[in-house]
């Protein structure tokens, strides 16, 4: 077992390390797929040349060309962009490890959705992680060229039968990080494995004066494209944690399958708003963004919980939270796991959990969120009595 504050410093860093490296491979995501739709035409374009765009940033102006495989013969330097997606992969799966993998008894197995052990957990979590990206990478080969419609629909369910199996299987933390990792995987092995070996042939081809095959090119471009729109559902994806009503929701594949359908079409809109299109011309768009949001906000509306309708006692409520949420909310936790109490949060008197009051009834009461895993057997039946309880104070 890691020591609690190395664990910390090494969840911290890797965390900004994570958010560095992500901001930097989105923003040249974003850049790159608004400039290829911005592309223009005009008479007198060098041989190969599909567009070009004018821009300003900075105080300066920009000239940049687009070739529609390469050009004829290349410069000596050339600026490869790889490196911000192949870090944002190792971050956040070294994240993974040190938050998921070292602590699975705590934030990834939940005995009451799949009895695993730790090891059975991450058994699952890596061979589900490998699989997703073999699974989309044959859809790709198989289905991009002649199929493209067939391959969104197989796309769109591979996420989803993802999601479900995530769902049941781990926590629903633990689910809710993994559909990110699945797709996040997808997305720098996309960048590892397809665009960045394609571009290394046509580079190839152009040093041994052969014309390279377009064929790389419109590889490469497809799997650009799935990574721009799957971009922003992964976002919401890695900070679900800090939401229960997303990650307790009893139905909670439904939530993600609708976050990657709404994300989608807002990334899409996005981009056609950026690069001129006429907003007539995609309000269509605007339709599937909002649907997409209100079913969630539907799915997720308070329901009934558990509830007691006799008299609690402030000794009994107190007994509740000291045996269940104490070992790791308290001044100092007993859970190993646990250096401090997360979010300052102590819930060792009445006066604290009077204090606290929304926040267990949000985590304990309306969702299972909390204890993590639920590794101090918390009963329904407590659940109702300390929320009841909390609605008297």
């Amino acid at each position: 077992m890691i020591d609690p504050f190395i664990a910390d410093w090494l969840n911290l860093l890797l965390r900004w390390g994570h958010m560095i490296a992500g901001i930097a491979w989105i923003g040249t995501s974003f850049y790159f797929v608004a400039l290829d739709f911005s592309l223009q035409t005009r008479e007198g374009l060098p041989a190969g040349v599909r567009g070009e765009a004018w821009e300003v940033h900075g105080g300066g102006f920009y000239h940049v060309q687009k070739y529609l495989s390469a050009p004829s013969s290349l410069p000596d330097h050339l600026t490869w962009f790889k490196w911000e997606a192949y870090l944002t992969w190792v971050t956040g799966f070294s994240l993974l490890v040190v938050q998921y993998y070292l602590n699975a008894g705590s934030f990834l197995v939940d005995p009451a959705i799949m009895p695993l052990s730790d090891m059975q957990a991450i058994g699952i979590s890596l061979a589900a992680i490998a699989g997703g990206w073999i699974v989309y990478d044959v859809l790709c080969r198989k289905l991009a060229i002649n199929h493209p419609t067939w391959l969104l629909a197989g796309l769109i369910l591979l996420i989803a039968g993802a999601a479900y199996g995530f769902t049941h299987v781990f926590s629903g933390r633990g689910a809710w990080i993994h559909v990110g990792v699945f797709i996040g995987t997808m997305m720098a092995a996309n960048v590892f494995m397809v665009i960045i070996p394609n571009q290394r042939k046509i580079v190839a081809a152009l040093m041994r004066g052969e014309a390279p095959d377009p064929k790389f090119g419109a590889m490469g471009k497809q799997r650009s494209l799935h990574n721009t729109y799957l971009t922003l559902p992964v976002l919401l994806m890695m900070v679900s944690n800090h939401y229960a009503f997303l990650t307790g929701h009893p139905q909670s594949w439904i939530l993600i399958c609708l976050v990657v359908v709404g994300g989608a079409a807002l990334r899409h809109y996005l981009v056609r708003t950026e690069v001129g299109d006429d907003q007539k011309d995609i309000a269509w768009v605007l339709p599937v963004i909002a649907g997409a949001l209100v079913l969630a906000m539907m799915l997720t509306a308070p329901t009934a919980r558990p509830t007691f309708s006799g008299t609690v006692t402030d000794e009994e409520a107190l007994s509740i939270a000291q045996s269940r949420c104490a070992a790791c909310h308290s001044a100092k936790p007993l859970d190993p796991t646990v250096k401090a109490a997360p979010k300052d949060i102590a819930l060792e008197t009445l006066d604290e959990l009077r204090r606290h009051k929304q926040q267990v009834l949000a985590q304990a009461v309306f969702s299972r969120a909390m204890p993590l895993g639920n590794k101090t057997a918390m009963t329904d039946e407590e659940r109702a009595k300390l929320g009841a309880w909390l609605d008297t104070q």
